[in-house]
């Protein structure tokens, strides 16, 4: 409610003829130093208008006097960071992986590098950590489907896993042997005790020991006699604890019956070679690699 202007009996000030809930605004002048401030401040952001771009316009923006631009102090200091490390990258690129571990300064550019192409290419399926997942490997062991020496992960990653895409890519194809006939249920479930068994797992002994022919006969040329597996092929190590799909009967039947088909993209048509060397290195020294 607005009222007409008064002196306040208490201070002796005029008010300014506002009340609220019988409280009335003093008409106090601002201090001083917040005027001063206040002009200062107006002063100063005419100065910045002119000096430095500040006003948007229909399809570009006021330059200023002075011609500053963050993104081409950038666009120079990106450039910068660039020229630094092409000496590093032209040394990699000319050198094998293994010439690249050998050398401590090249080996410590390769990692940092490689930790950076990683999180960006490859983490999302094998995780930031590399420990994989159901399907994806875990780059942090060292059990490695297609060998794991620096040049065969180099390999890998550069060509890629049953794509179609590079003549070069790892190729191998484990049959269906439910789904295409091959073996009946009974048969299925024999040679998973056989597997079960090889790996250390609680089975049924008497199917386990029918397995075994029925592994020898159909299982044996890709994953070896003694189910060791063969880097070759990418046939997996069926003995140890380590499995791509899961090692309890429910996946091992599901592997058997209906096989697997993991895909890798080729890198080698979207990385630079120096990247592709960078991460090979990084990769191999995650698990030690073989």
């Amino acid at each position: 409610m607005a009222t007409v202007s008064e002196k306040d009996s208490v201070t002796g000030v005029d008010t300014t003829g506002h009340e609220w809930d019988g409280i009335k605004e003093l008409d106090n002048p601002l201090p001083r130093w917040w005027l001063w401030i206040f002009y200062a401040c107006i002063v100063w952001s005419v100065g910045y208008w002119v000096l430095m771009p500040a006003w948007p316009l229909v399809s570009s923006y006021t330059k200023g006097v002075l011609g500053y631009s963050q993104r081409e102090i950038l666009i120079e200091e990106l450039a910068a960071a660039k020229a630094g490390q092409a000496e590093w990258l032209n040394r990699i690129e000319a050198a094998t992986v293994d010439e690249i571990r050998a050398d401590p300064q090249l080996l410590e550019f390769a990692m940092a590098g490689g930790r950076s192409a990683f999180a960006v290419n490859c983490s999302q399926c094998h995780g930031q950590g590399a420990a994989g997942f159901t399907g994806y490997p875990n780059l942090n062991d060292d059990d490695w489907l297609w060998g794991g020496t620096p040049e065969q992960i180099l390999h890998t990653i550069t060509h890629g896993i049953r794509n179609t895409e590079d003549p070069d890519a790892r190729w191998s194809q484990m049959p269906a042997f439910g789904k295409d006939g091959v073996l009946d249920r009974a048969r299925i479930v024999e040679v998973v005790d056989y597997v079960m068994a090889l790996s250390g797992q609680a089975h049924d002994a008497n199917r386990a020991e029918a397995g075994k022919a029925v592994f020898a006969e159909q299982c044996a040329a890709c994953h070896a006699d003694n189910g060791t597996g063969n880097i070759e092929l990418g046939a997996p190590n069926l003995t140890d604890a380590i499995w791509l799909y899961g090692g309890d009967r429910a996946a091992l039947t599901e592997s058997v019956a209906n096989a697997r088909f993991g895909i890798m993209p080729p890198w080698g048509s979207r990385l630079d070679e120096a990247t592709l060397k960078q991460l090979a290195v990084y990769v191999h020294a995650l698990g030690g690699g073989q």
